[in-house]
């Protein structure tokens, strides 16, 4: 297929205090790359906080719990069934408007 890129990349991303071996698709390694920036500053932030007092594991379940829950909201935030819906109904009154015309 002509327009499809299948072409993968292997690379290793820095992750908190691991370094990690990946392969991936070539259009997305900015996205990888920054994804791993995300993670590693979000545990920084709880190690600076919780370090002595939580474990390693617990602080990184803190941070992913983190991530999680801004995906969760930025995923509501740009739910369109609500949009859809209305743009369904709107359209049906319309065409409505527009049958009773004739």
């Amino acid at each position: 297929m002509a327009g499809i890129n299948n072409e993968k990349l292997n690379i290793t991303l820095h992750i908190y205090d691991e370094d990690i071996q990946v392969t991936i698709p070539r259009e997305d390694e900015e996205l990888y790359r920054n994804a791993a920036k995300l993670i590693t500053s979000t545990i920084s932030s709880y190690a600076e906080v919780y370090r002595g007092r939580k474990g390693e594991k617990i602080i990184h379940y803190m941070a992913l719990i983190d991530i999680a829950l801004r995906y969760a909201r930025e995923a509501k935030r740009n739910d369109m069934t609500p949009v859809n819906e209305l743009l369904g109904k709107l359209t049906s009154e319309i065409e409505k408007a527009l049958d009773d015309r004739e």
